[in-house]
């Protein structure tokens, strides 16, 4: 596929962190675009514009797609079809990151002289604290390639109420939160469930944040640039 030919010449730049050394066919991740699955699964990626909580396109965000390992792009297709008997459907924000996006993070992490974004992503969480809490981390399941950030939308393609934005670092996004109202918890819970029953689990602190339990490379981390 199309696809799959630009990140196998891409291997030159493609890093395996914490790993022992590897072939090259175990280099080569065989990650697909969504759109090749499934193009009716929306897709709104954050990153690689300026709306998101660094306030700029993140590094190694090349192009807006959805790039995730086969069998997990071929579980979120799964889960999109489930939802279509319901009149709902999926919207993805985030899907494989290199790790270079995450040590982007980590450095707007780092820097306290940034607040711009404040008011917006983290009004309630001091900036020094976004990774001791968990909301951001030096190395991500997204960079394995089968993690994915994810919401439900309805008939109209609007999303449907979650009770926070995504990427809101709060308690009031974790997904059990009982502080948001109960149309949300329950949209949790249906997006939960959908995602469940075709192999992913949650991030408990992310309403969001999904990974494959099955996960082709568990302990890998890739850093080709999404293009």
């Amino acid at each position: 596929m199309k696809r799959r030919g630009v990140w196998r010449r891409s291997i030159p730049s493609l890093v395996a962190l914490g790993c022992a050394a590897a072939t090259p066919q175990q280099d080569t991740p065989d990650f697909v675009a969504i759109a090749q699955v499934d193009p009716g699964i929306a897709q709104d990626i954050r990153y690689a514009g300026a709306v998101n909580f660094v306030g700029a396109p993140i590094d190694g965000y090349e192009r807006p797609v959805c790039l995730l390992t086969r069998p997990a792009a071929q579980a979120l297709a799964a889960v999109q079809q489930d939802l279509r008997a319901e009149g709902l459907g999926l919207r993805v924000y985030d899907c494989y990151r290199p790790q270079r996006a995450v040590d982007h993070f980590v450095r707007w992490a780092a820097d306290p002289s940034d607040q711009r974004t404040r008011e917006t992503f983290y009004p309630r969480v001091a900036k020094q604290e976004l990774i001791a809490r968990g909301y951001i981390a030096e190395r991500s399941g997204h960079s394995r390639g089968s993690t994915v950030d994810v919401t439900l939308v309805g008939a109209d393609g609007a999303p449907l109420e979650m009770g926070t934005p995504f990427d809101l670092f709060d308690e009031r996004s974790h997904t059990g939160s009982l502080a948001v109202p109960a149309e949300a918890r329950a949209n949790r819970e249906r997006l939960r469930a959908a995602m469940e029953r075709r192999g992913f689990r949650n991030l408990a602190v992310e309403w969001w944040h999904y990974t494959l339990a099955d996960e082709p490379y568990p302990d890998r981390v890739f850093d080709v640039p999404v293009r």
